[in-house]
């Protein structure tokens, strides 16, 4: 996965955070759990304040559906 694949990250954070509220995790935990995900391969630094966003509202919609 890279930075890019917001859909998919999105889904391996719903799978391994099932409990947590996406709109409750600040930007530096997100980033955190997103690079430790099993399968990310991208820059850590490379990620921003718009893409963690993207990323945290596409696993809101992925618990709500």
């Amino acid at each position: 996965m890279k930075w890019r694949d917001v859909r998919e990250i999105a889904m391996a954070l719903a799978d391994r955070h099932p409990e947590v509220k996406p709109l409750g995790v600040r930007f530096t935990d997100l980033h955190t759990w997103v690079v430790a995900l099993p399968g990310f391969d991208d820059a850590p630094d490379q990620s921003n304040e718009k893409v963690l966003e993207a990323i945290q509202m596409a696993w809101l919609d992925e618990v709500e559906d």
